[in-house]
């Protein structure tokens, strides 16, 4: 014959195992959506990236064809984007000083002639890419980047020369492609 307290010890036993249990499968499915969350940020950063990169890139490139009239001049800095009074008339050609996506900080590594023109920028990032195909012109060779600084977001160096062969007589830009 068993003891009144035996009954009530064997359940609190299993509860205890169910409640070690769901606590156990809990973790494992909030530890695979975090992991699953965190590769869904970094994606979202990469393609804020694309966006940011190629915003610098086109106004480096307006940057330049607009000084054409006095003589194509590439940016020094890149508060030279965001205030341009070249012409007589303020320009801008970035709405704001964006942050890198990948770092989260205001640095930039900035592509440079040996004249001190930037001519593009880059992440500072050493970290690997998770998008390695399907870039869009003039992207592609983004393929092959090991880390976020390889992804280089620079003029066309056809477009310098054109700028400068065209010099003082340039009068309209020809349309920069938008990527997305």
């Amino acid at each position: 014959m068993q003891g009144p307290g035996t009954r009530g010890a064997r359940q609190a036993g299993f509860t205890y195992i169910a409640v070690v249990l769901s606590v156990a499968i809990t973790s494992a499915v909030l530890s695979a959506g975090a992991v699953v969350w965190h590769i869904e940020a970094r994606r979202e950063r990469e393609r804020e990236l694309l966006w940011v990169g190629d915003q610098y890139r086109r106004a480096i490139i307006l940057h330049l064809l607009a000084g054409a009239a006095a003589g194509p001049r590439l940016p020094r800095s890149l508060d030279d984007l965001l205030l341009d009074r070249r012409a007589g008339v303020t320009r801008r050609y970035l709405r704001k000083p964006y942050a890198d996506p990948i770092t989260r900080g205001a640095e930039w590594g900035l592509l440079k002639l040996p004249d001190g023109g930037i001519i593009g920028v880059y992440s500072l990032s050493a970290e690997a890419p998770i998008k390695r195909a399907n870039f869009r012109s003039p992207y592609e060779s983004f393929s092959a980047a090991t880390r976020y600084s390889d992804w280089k977001f620079v003029l066309d160096p056809r477009m310098l020369k054109a700028a400068q062969a065209v010099g003082p007589r340039a009068t309209s830009a020809p349309k920069i492609p938008a990527v997305r």
